[in-house]
C-alpha cells in the first residue's frame, strides 16, 4: 500500500503555495520526513494524498543575517546550523539544542521547521527558540505574516498553523551584543540518541553585575513549549548568587505544570532533577555573558 499518490516539489515559494491550493487532498508538507514518514508508515497520521517536499525552495534555505536579525529558513537541516558559525555567535543555545536532535544520520536531514511544526512542548530546538525570543513567519494563500514564537502553539502536538493552507518559512532571532549570551542543555538518558526527559534554554544579558533581561524556557513544562515567565521576573535586576537563584527556581516550580510520560519520567521526576538543570543552564548563561 503506497503512503502517498503525488509527490511534488515546487521551486519557489510561489510555486509551493499554488500546489497547496491546487493539489489533490488531503496533503502535507515534507522537509526531512524524520517524524512524517515514521508517522504515516506506523499510522499515527492521518491519509495523504500529496506530499509537497520543501527542501528545494530558496525561501526556506536561507541562513542570513537580516537587519538586526539572523534568519533561519524552516528548511535548514539541524547540522547545518550546528556549523554555522552565525548561529555559534548569535544563538548558542540553538546551536547547543541542535547537536543534541538524534543522531549525525538524521541531524544531515532532519529540519528545524520540522522540529517546531511536530510542536512538541520538550522538542530540543523549539525550547531553544523559545528562550532566544524568535519570531516565524508563515507563508499563507493571502502573503506573508510574522508572529511571536510562542503563538505557533496551542497544545501538544498542535501548531497554530492551519493545515493545508499555511507553511513555515523561517524563524528570525535577535542578533546578540556585548553582554548577552545564551544557554541550552538537558537531561537524556544514557544512550546517544535518546529524547530529553527534561531540557532548559535560557538567555541573559549583564549590566552592572546584575541580570538586566532574562528568557528561560523549559521543556516540557506544560501542553506547549513553557517560559518560566515568573522565574524571569524574580531574576531581573539581580545579581546570581545562590539565594537569587533558589527564589528564581521556586518561581519556576509554582508555574510549571510537568508531565508524566510512561516513556521517559513522571512529573514528580522531572520536578526533582530540574534544580539541577535550572542551576547549570542559568550559571551558564551567566559566565558567558561576563
Amino acid at each position: 500500500m503506497n503512503l502517498w499518490q503525488n509527490y511534488l516539489r515546487p521551486k519557489t515559494l510561489s510555486e509551493a503555495m499554488d500546489a497547496f491550493a491546487h493539489a489533490p487532498r488531503p496533503l502535507a508538507p515534507i522537509a526531512g520526513g524524520t517524524d512524517l514518514l515514521l508517522d504515516l508508515e506506523q499510522g499515527r497520521h492521518s491519509s495523504v494524498q500529496t506530499l509537497i517536499d520543501v527542501t528545494e525552495i530558496k525561501e526556506l534555505l536561507a541562513l542570513e543575517i537580516r537587519a538586526d536579525s539572523l534568519f533561519i529558513g524552516a528548511s535548514v537541516p539541524v547540522n547545518r546550523i550546528v556549523l554555522n558559525p552565525r548561529t555559534g555567535a548569535h544563538a548558542q543555545a540553538l546551536t547547543e539544542a541542535c547537536e543534541l536532535i538524534a543522531g549525525p544520520q538524521v541531524r544531515n536531514v532532519a529540519t528545524l521547521g520540522g522540529n517546531v511544526a511536530h510542536a512538541l512542548p520538550a522538542a530540543d530546538g523549539t525550547i531553544a527558540l523559545a528562550a532566544l525570543n524568535a519570531e516565524a513567519e508563515i507563508a499563507g494563500f493571502s502573503g506573508n505574516r510574522r508572529i511571536p514564537f510562542q503563538e505557533l502553539f496551542v497544545g501538544p502536538g498542535k501548531s497554530s498553523l492551519k493545515h493545508g493552507e499555511e507553511l513555515l518559512v523561517g524563524f528570525y532571532l535577535p542578533l546578540s551584543t556585548r553582554h548577552q549570551a545564551s544557554c541550552f542543555k538537558r537531561i537524556m538518558r544514557p544512550q546517544g540518541v535518546a529524547l530529553p526527559i527534561l531540557n532548559c534554554a535560557a538567555w541573559l544579558e549583564r549590566e552592572d553585575n546584575a541580570i538586566k533581561d532574562i528568557r528561560i524556557a523549559v521543556g516540557p513544562g506544560g501542553g506547549t513549549p513553557f517560559r518560566a515567565t515568573q522565574a524571569e521576573d524574580s531574576l531581573r535586576g539581580q545579581h546570581l548568587n545562590e539565594t537569587t537563584s533558589e527564589s528564581a527556581l521556586e518561581s519556576l516550580l509554582a508555574q510549571a505544570q510537568f508531565r508524566t510520560s510512561a516513556r521517559r519520567a513522571s512529573a514528580d521526576y522531572r520536578r526533582h532533577i530540574v534544580s539541577g538543570l535550572f542551576r547549570d543552564t542559568l550559571e551558564t548563561a551567566w559566565s558567558r555573558a561576563k
